[in-house]
């Protein structure tokens, strides 16, 4: 960039998608800043939070997040929270275009009596909470029961199974929370059902998630027989190469050794329609395909079924959708768009497609911001006088040599225990350390 920027762009949220964007706006040319907002101390997002700890090379896209961080014109304002802190009107006053990549942090609800039961809980909340997200470290699973089911045929579920079906001896040299770790290490979990609805082509889990089943030490998998037919396993699209691999595995899945002392079963065909229980989950009661009905023992549930965008106020939502309501990536009313207004990612598209897949939403949000700057009118306020006020307003705004030290402090934590690094799961503790 060349000669002193003329507009200003925040960014809310640093996941994929933020960092995708910051990146095609810096390298357009264009005399612009980029201002990054994140709730937290930490960036990242889905990458940080999301990723399962056992699959350590997706969380490698980091370092490519690190050289957008270091491009001329970009800030990380880290430790404020949109929304509380300050209003999006705000950052409307004070930035030419203010860019929502905000993700989709809240699980859909299964909507069926009983879910509210102790042992019900959301597959989200548990990623989060392995992952050592601060605000999902306190909670509680109780990992004491022979069985338990995960609803939900995507690839989170699989991770949620997967966790379950690991001992703490395959986890234990990754960047898994140790409270997790130290719960998962006592779990009495022999069982674990993945249940979906639809058929073994229906399922949206990819190949290489199911391949890792193939993996595990000490858990055999499984393809309930009741559920399926030869003819389940016969691709209708033979030149797809994803689904042809999918279904192969399935198949060879429906004949597995019983020979480790874990064991997962993959279920298709069945709809949950009531959780029960006197004080707890005890069973859950599911609808064939075929009408009939059938129970599951079982002392925990994780529901995979979705998720959606947080609303923020001033923002126009899209509640069918569950993201913020946009065309193309500017945020509308209907068909009327807001000025300066944008969204990215899983806030704008739903939560969908792979980390990769947010560089090319990103780059087409950008170039909607970049379309739209000439016809920028003068903002009655500057990112420099907005962010003065804000440091009266939050604990401490972290800065990206901030979130290096902390950085730094994890894997020096890490090193001690064999694992890459050991999270600080607590926003006191991350902001200690970026001073020691």
């Amino acid at each position: 960039m060349t000669g002193p920027a003329q507009h200003h762009v925040a960014v809310i949220g640093s996941g994929p998608s933020g960092f995708y964007t910051a990146e095609a706006l810096l390298r357009s040319g264009a005399p612009l800043t980029v201002g990054m907002f994140e709730r937290l101390p930490v960036p990242y997002g889905l990458v940080r939070f999301g990723v399962a700890p056992d699959h350590p090379k997706l969380k490698q896209v980091a370092t490519a997040f690190d050289r957008i961080a270091a491009m001329p014109g970009f800030r990380f304002i880290g430790g404020v929270t949109v929304g509380d802190d300050l209003t999006v009107d705000e950052l409307r006053n004070a930035y030419d275009a203010v860019v929502l990549a905000t993700g989709a942090e809240l699980s859909r609800p299964l909507g069926i009596p009983g879910e509210a039961l102790p042992g019900s809980h959301t597959a989200g909340d548990f990623v989060a909470w392995y992952n050592g997200h601060p605000a999902f470290a306190d909670l509680r699973f109780d990992l004491g029961h022979e069985a338990a089911i995960v609803i939900g045929h995507g690839n989170v579920a699989l991770d949620v199974a997967r966790i379950l079906a690991k001992t703490a001896d395959e986890l234990r040299q990754t960047d898994i929370a140790r409270h997790a770790l130290e719960i998962l290490a006592e779990s009495r979990i022999r069982r674990i059902y993945v249940v979906g609805r639809g058929g073994p082509a229906q399922a949206k889990f990819t190949a290489k998630e199911l391949r890792d089943f193939l993996e595990l030490g000490e858990a055999d998998t499984s393809v309930d027989g009741r559920d399926v037919t030869p003819d389940d396993f016969e691709p209708q699209r033979p030149d797809d190469p994803e689904l042809v691999e999918k279904l192969s595995l399935l198949r060879a899945f429906s004949q597995p050794a019983t020979t480790k002392p874990r064991r997962c079963v993959f279920r298709f065909g069945l709809s949950p329609v009531a959780i029960k229980g006197r004080g707890r989950v005890e069973t859950i009661s599911f609808r064939h395909r075929s009408e009939t009905a059938e129970d599951i023992a079982c002392g925990l549930v994780f529901s995979s079924v979705g998720r959606k965008t947080a609303p923020v106020a001033g923002v126009p939502y899209d509640a069918h959708r569950g993201v913020h309501a946009n065309v193309d990536g500017r945020v509308a009313i209907g068909r009327t768009v807001i000025d300066g207004l944008y969204v990215c990612g899983w806030s704008k598209r739903g939560p969908n497609g792979t980390i990769g897949t947010n560089r090319g939403c990103g780059i087409a949000t950008a170039e909607a911001v970049l379309a739209d700057l000439a016809d920028r009118r003068p903002r009655p306020d500057t990112p420099d006088a907005l962010l003065a006020r804000l440091a009266g307003r939050v604990t401490r705004i972290v800065s990206y040599p901030d979130w290096t030290a902390i950085d730094a402090a994890e894997k020096r934590r890490g090193a001690l225990l064999g694992k890459p690094r050991e999270k600080f799961v607590t926003i006191p503790d991350m902001l200690a350390a970026m001073d020691a």
